[in-house]
């Protein structure tokens, strides 16, 4: 495998493949990312933050690098900070997201994770900010909620109207947390992308947290979770092919091909901002005839930012990214690289939870999607309640972190951040059912309370 090399342009679907081949690790390598996205509001009138000002997401931003971390800017704009392999980044509507660096245990997670809320507070209560943790903004319109001046985020406002209906709400009134992870070969790629993408909505339903929009219930225990099903056909959705007996990287490749393109990074093309080329097509890029570019041949770089605007439920990289989980409190960011290390990382948890799901039909798939964002725990899938199989899924996780037997202060495994998973399993209540019992109860429908009882 000869992988392309940054500057060389990309020809074949070969060169492609070999992009996610080169993702291919020893067990030994292999680590556990994290990120997670939270929502920033002033703690006086609980509105987004706009980007300027004194108390904005800048000033966020700068007074995070008193703590060693380095910025990182766009058109002269403050957008990013980066130390040690992890990085702080914006999401259009000022979400606020840590992508921790790639570390080989759940502890080592946490520990990241809660330094970072631990600066994240000390910065904020200077400038008058509160953090929460949850799926959907739940008092804020569209309109009322500010924009990130990234220039990538502009073209896909633009387009994203295009393709759904809710792409917007998306961009501007989600936040998750996400778990990445290694494969050793392609094969290990196939049964690890299988196992999670069927499993996804399992993950939505344990972490569903986003039952309010403009202050009142939604319908949903997971709004963020339905946003995604009005999103952009082109690129969302189960990836029923994943589970056909060709799947593997060309596969894959293939789909990535086929969705139409949104920018093109005009730092390599001796331009500022992203160059928009939204609903184009990345065949035609390889054949220097991009009707924005013609002529211009893209490199490994392009594929890698291509791969960016793919939002499967599971996605493929140089590893696999887990998406379907609702933001939440500290506990629970712990909770999902832990879900899903104890499932992926354990040969044996891994074939167990093949097995468990590896009966469930197309039908199956989409119908537990749906149902995870609406109804969360409740319902029943294939025969059986899903809180029974979520509380399978969970065994078997937690028997997958104490095989793996990582252990802090030479005492304690990884298997204790699922504890609160298996309260929520067992009881069938989600977090989102909760804060609806809130509302409807000590909150009597108020819901500035939210703000006060689920803030970092």
């Amino acid at each position: 495998m000869a992988l392309t090399t940054l500057a060389e342009p990309v020809r074949g679907l070969s060169e492609l493949v070999d992009y996610f081949a080169s993702g291919n690790k020893p067990r030994e390598k292999w680590r556990i990312g994290a990120e997670h996205e939270k929502f920033a509001f002033q703690l006086d009138t609980l509105r987004r933050p706009s980007y300027e000002g004194s108390t904005g997401i800048e000033a966020m931003l700068k007074g995070m690098m008193r703590f060693g971390w380095k910025g990182y800017y766009e058109n002269d704009k403050l957008i990013a900070l980066l130390r040690d392999g992890a990085s702080v980044t914006l999401e259009p509507g000022g979400q606020f997201e840590l992508s921790g660096a790639p570390l080989e245990t759940i502890h080592d997670i946490c520990a990241e994770t809660g330094q970072h809320l631990e600066e994240v507070k000390a910065v904020a209560s200077e400038l008058g900010l509160g953090f929460l943790g949850l799926g959907f903004s739940p008092l804020w319109t569209r309109e009322e909620t500010p924009v990130m001046p990234k220039g990538r985020y502009n073209i896909m406002r633009s387009y994203m109207p295009k393709k759904g209906k809710l792409g917007l709400d998306m961009m501007l009134r989600t936040c998750t947390v996400q778990a990445n992870l290694d494969y050793a070969d392609e094969a290990d790629m196939v049964l690890k992308f299988r196992v999670s993408l069927a499993l996804q909505p399992i993950a939505t339903a344990l972490f569903a947290n986003s039952p309010f929009t403009e202050g009142k219930p939604n319908g949903f225990m997971s709004a963020r979770a339905n946003v995604w099903t009005d999103t952009d056909p082109d690129r969302t959705g189960m990836l029923d092919f994943v589970f056909a007996d060709d799947f593997g990287f060309e596969r894959y490749a293939k789909y990535a091909l086929d969705v139409p393109m949104y920018f093109v990074a005009g730092k390599r093309l001796g331009r500022e901002s992203y160059i928009d080329v939204s609903g184009q097509d990345f065949k035609a890029f390889m054949a220097g005839e991009l009707p924005t570019l013609p002529g211009v041949l893209p490199t490994i770089d392009d594929w890698a930012d291509h791969l960016t605007t793919l939002f499967p439920e599971v996605r493929l990289k140089k590893y696999l990214e887990m998406r379907g989980a609702d933001g939440g409190p500290w506990g629970r960011l712990c909770a999902l690289p832990a879900l899903w290390a104890g499932l992926l990382y354990d040969q044996v948890s891994l074939e167990a939870a093949w097995d468990l799901v590896k009966s469930w039909t197309t039908q199956d798939h989409n119908a537990l999607r749906a149902m995870a964002a609406r109804t969360g725990l409740k319902g029943e899938i294939a025969g059986r309640p899903v809180k029974d199989w979520a509380r399978d899924v969970l065994e078997i996780a937690q028997a997958g972190l104490k095989r793996r037997n990582r252990l802090s202060g030479g005492l304690v495994d990884e298997s204790g951040y699922l504890g609160e998973l298996f309260e929520i399993a067992e009881s069938g209540l989600t977090p989102a059912d909760r804060l609806l019992d809130l509302y409807h109860g000590a909150w009597q429908g108020d819901i500035r309370k939210l703000y006060e009882t689920e803030a970092y």
